[in-house]
């Protein structure tokens, strides 16, 4: 893969955006498209080429998909498959569910159109900044023959294993990082509660033992009342609502699990299904009782 190469990115939302950005800034052409008008309009005038239809990219020779959901993963990979010349390598970035992609990839396997599973950790932020963590699922060979638009995208990555485990993996991490958010706010809810100042107290969180990386990503956001989405609600309880399948299928409970989903289905009931999850200390507030 040479950077004079372009690559072609399907869903130009909070992530879709930042991997156009990454791979330009790395030298690559890129082709993208997205229902939203307004965002091929944005991708314009980055530098960018953006085109109408997903079918308009399938003669790129690497595909990146961020879109929103398992559905629409399948349905782009229909509209691919009789497109796209032999080889073409797609990189599924989006958090789907992992038994489907399992299933996905092996209808593939062996076809024209070989299929990497490359989900990220990380906020859109993180991503931008080259800080997010790539998560592959799927042939090495394959991974090998992109590794210069993987190094672009996720310079910090791990081959999980097959078609599958990289989204396995995505939905574990995302439990434990969904779980530190709800203990950030909920400590700094009850420390502002008992009389401390917030700033200072996070600044005591981030020394002590209590430290984790979302006290860096996400306390100056709860602080400030900064919600602008670098992760949005939504998007977080439609992976918290596959999670809880997953565990559902394999007997196993998840009980601070359901505490997190309970949280972020209130902040969708009070219209925050669009703000940055961190939001979530917003509906701690509110679970108030008088004394």
């Amino acid at each position: 893969m040479q950077h004079d190469k372009t690559v072609g990115v399907i869903g130009l939302g909070l992530m879709g955006e930042v991997l156009c950005g990454r791979l330009m800034a790395a030298g690559f052409g890129v082709v993208g498209t997205d229902v939203d008008p307004a965002k091929n309009a944005r991708l314009g005038q980055r530098g960018g080429q953006a085109v109408a239809s997903a079918a308009e990219v399938a003669s790129c020779g690497v595909i990146a998909l961020a879109v929103f959901s398992t559905d629409q993963v399948e349905e782009v990979v229909e509209t691919l498959l009789p497109l796209v010349a032999p080889g073409t390598v797609l990189l599924c970035t989006s958090t789907c569910d992992p038994d489907r992609i399992e299933a996905l990839g092996k209808r593939l396997a062996g076809g024209h159109l070989r299929f990497l599973e490359t989900p990220v950790s990380g906020t859109s932020e993180q991503v931008r900044q080259g800080d997010g963590v790539g998560l592959i699922g799927g042939d090495p060979a394959a991974a090998a023959d992109v590794v210069a638009v993987l190094d672009a995208l996720f310079p910090r990555r791990f081959h999980i294993g097959k078609i599958g485990d990289g989204g396995r993996a995505k939905l574990a991490v995302n439990l434990i990082l969904g779980l530190n958010r709800m203990a950030l706010a909920e400590g700094l809810t009850f420390a502002e509660r008992m009389g401390l100042n917030p700033k200072a107290f996070l600044a005591v969180a981030k020394g002590a033992a209590s430290y984790s990386q979302v006290m860096e990503t996400k306390g100056g956001k709860m602080l400030a009342r900064d919600f602008a989405p670098e992760g949005r609600v939504k998007q977080t309880l439609k992976d918290v609502h596959m999670m809880l399948n997953q565990g559902e299928r394999l007997g196993q409970s998840l009980p601070m699990l359901q505490v997190h989903c309970d949280v972020l289905e209130s902040c969708v009931r009070a219209g925050e299904a669009e703000r940055d999850n961190s939001i979530v200390v917003e509906e701690i507030r509110r679970r108030r009782k008088p004394v």
